[in-house]
Order: C-alpha cells, then sequence, then structure tokens
C-alpha cells in the first residue's frame, strides 16, 4: 500500500486525488571531501553547487518546483562499515522514473538494532506501530519537506534512490532531525577593526567550527534533536557541549558560561536553511534533515570571551576564516555561504560563481 508523499497532505482536499510533489535532491557544495574512509563517489549532476544561491532556503518546502540531487548519499562504501551501496545511476534515482531491477543492499548497523534509546526498533517488531508524516508521541515523524511516501510499511526517501534499503547509522525511520548552529563573527585585526579580504573588499567573517571524532572532517557543531525538544534548545546546548565542552564543566562553571551565551542565543538571529540533507548516512527508509540557524555577534564583545574548548563528539575547536575554499562534512559548506550572502561577507574571489538564472 503506498501512503502519499506531496504537495497536499491526506485528506486536505476532499474528492481531489493526492498529488505527489517531486523532492530530487541535490546538495552539491564545492567539491567535498568524502566521508572519512575512502569512497567512491558516483559522477556530479552539472548542476553547479554555487547555484544554490538563488533559492531561497526557508520556503524550499513549499517550492515544488526546486530540483535536488543525491551526492553524498551515493557514496560507498557506508559510513563505518565495508557495505557497497548498489550503483544507482544519475537517471535513475528519482523514484518516478520506473526501474523493475533496481536491487539496493539492505543494511542497519548493529549500533542501531541493539536498541538504545534513540533508535526506533525495526518495522515488523511487535508492538511498534509508528504514525509516519504526524508528530508520534515525544518523536518528531514529519518532514521539513512535507508529506513522504510509506511503501509496505516503510518511509520512502523523498529525494530519490540511495542504494541501500534500512537505516544504515540512522536511529529513526524516515526523517532524522538535527540543528546546527553557526555562530560567527566578523574577523578583526589586533586593533579591533574588521579585515576586508585584499580581492572583493569585503568583510572576513569567522565561524566556530568542530572537527568530527567520527569521520576528522570539519564541520559546524551541530547534532540530533532529542525527542520532545524544541529546535531551540538543542542549537544552544549542541554549541555548548561541541564547542565548549560544557558536559565536563562543574556546575559553576556551567552558570559562567551559561550567563555569557544567553545574550547571544536570545538576540536576533536566522534561519539559514530548513528541510532535506545530502547526507552519507542517507539511506532510501532514514535520511538527515536539519535547520541551521545563524547566530551573529556583530562586536565580537559577547564570543570573544568564550573559552572555545571541544567535547562530546568535538576532537578540535576553533575559529575557522570563511571562503569558498572551506572542505566542511555534508551540506556545511552551502549553509555557511548562506550566511556569508546574508551578512555581505566574503565568500569567492571569482566573481562568476554566482548563479544566473
Amino acid at each position: 500500500m503506498l501512503l502519499l508523499a506531496g504537495a497536499l497532505r491526506a485528506g486536505a482536499v476532499p474528492g481531489v486525488s493526492r498529488a505527489v510533489a517531486v523532492f530530487t535532491l541535490a546538495v552539491a557544495l564545492s567539491a567535498p571531501p568524502a566521508w572519512c574512509v575512502l569512497q567512491r563517489r558516483p559522477p556530479r549532476s552539472n548542476l553547479s553547487a554555487n547555484c544554490w544561491s538563488h533559492l531561497h532556503p526557508v520556503n524550499m518546502p513549499n517550492s515544488y518546483n526546486v530540483k535536488f540531487y543525491h551526492s553524498k548519499a551515493l557514496t560507498s562504501p557506508y559510513p563505518g562499515s565495508h557495505v557497497e551501496r548498489s550503483q544507482v545511476p544519475a537517471d535513475k534515482v528519482g523514484w518516478l522514473t520506473e526501474w523493475k531491477d533496481y536491487n539496493p543492499v539492505e543494511y542497519t548497523a548493529k549500533s542501531v538494532l541493539a536498541g538504545p534509546s534513540w533508535a526506533d526498533p525495526q518495522i515488523n517488531d511487535k508492538g511498534f506501530s509508528p504514525k509516519f508524516n504526524e508528530r508520534d508521541g515525544e518523536v518528531e515523524r514529519r518532514s521539513l519537506n512535507g508529506i513522504y511516501v510509506v511503501e509496505n510499511g516503510r518511509p520512502r526517501n523523498p529525494v530519490g534512490r540511495t542504494g541501500l534499503t534500512g537505516r544504515g547509522l540512522l536511529g529513526r525511520w524516515g526523517p532524522n532531525h538535527a540543528a546546527d548552529p553557526v555562530v560567527t563573527r566578523w574577523k578583526r585585526d589586533g586593533s579591533g577593526n574588521k579585515v576586508a579580504h585584499p580581492v572583493t573588499g569585503k568583510n572576513i567573517l569567522q565561524f566556530v567550527a568542530i572537527k568530527r571524532r567520527d569521520c576528522g572532517e570539519w564541520a559546524i557543531p551541530g547534532g540530533m534533536v532529542d525527542p520532545g525538544e524544541k529546535i531551540s534548545a538543542t542549537l544552544k546546548r549542541e554549541f555548548e557541549e561541541e564547542a565548549l565542552n560544557s558536559l565536563q564543566k562543574s556546575p559553576e562553571e556551567k552558570a559562567e558560561l551559561e550567563k555569557q551565551l544567553h545574550k547571544l542565543f536570545s538576540q536576533e538571529h536566522f534561519v539559514v536553511y530548513r528541510g532535506y540533507v545530502d547526507d552519507p548516512r542517507n539511506t532510501d527508509n532514514a535520511w538527515m534533515e536539519t535547520e541551521a540557524v545563524n547566530y551573529h555577534d556583530e562586536t565580537g564583545e559577547t564570543l570573544d570571551n568564550l573559552p572555545l574548548e571541544a567535547g562530546d563528539d568535538a576532537g578540535m575547536v576553533k575559529w575557522v576564516d570563511i571562503s569558498e575554499k572551506l572542505k566542511l562534512y555534508a551540506s556545511h559548506s552551502y549553509f555557511i555561504k548562506l550566511v556569508t550572502e546574508k551578512r555581505g561577507a566574503h565568500w569567492s574571489e571569482d566573481p562568476g560563481l554566482g548563479c544566473h538564472e
């Protein structure tokens, strides 16, 4: 039985057959590095990563003419394993393209099958009756990109085939929600003046980056949204845990950090992106979605006094100058690029890298 994925929510318009919105996904990014292990990457779409700039990310869930493509979600071997995905040609990614011979590999990591609190049981387990496309108790099973198809009891990746079924390393069937706080400040010289790029003349932004322990790639210090947790709480918690090592602080030190961060996280901020993420952990039945939010310290007075210290999933943490040369985890380079556009900051020395309609 097929439960609809698409532009119209179930039962929203009586008598009208449900429509399917096609989310062909492509998160491209400037030649991003592979996962922590060497992976074979399928040919990319001709669509340049830099052409994402003409999209309005916050409105993407309602923009059904937007096309995306899988890239990292097709890489092999699957992260943390020797499992090889079935190869998916670029013209066969979309579900609307018939492919009777499609034979994806089934894989769910042992760490997920062990039944930790953050993971669902297997679909056919007795007593497990997930409410897909709904808020299921404390678990958010709604997608930021609208209704998704449920086929044979399993959610179907709204973007297309990945060559792998099951959940891989992801805990939830369907969308797995994350939050990514992009914390920025202006780069300044010894006198406190903003530093401009010598070629573009635009001021240089810096952001707090962590080096992930699992794969060694630099990334935004984000993480998974806990059941029942508000996105705003996840954003603050993940920054504290990964960039400030709050889990290892004394109650007094935590209180001081809270005081310093309150001003930053309570000020005006903007949502950089909400939706599906092209992630190497994605499968046909489980995928990553995120909300990336920019918190900017215009004067630098708040962040200059924060003691950066890697913690939790982070191996290292530091301030990083933002430019197109950044090679970051998953779709993080794209999020960073959107922040520079919003702030009017330097991104590329090549004026031709923008997107033209």
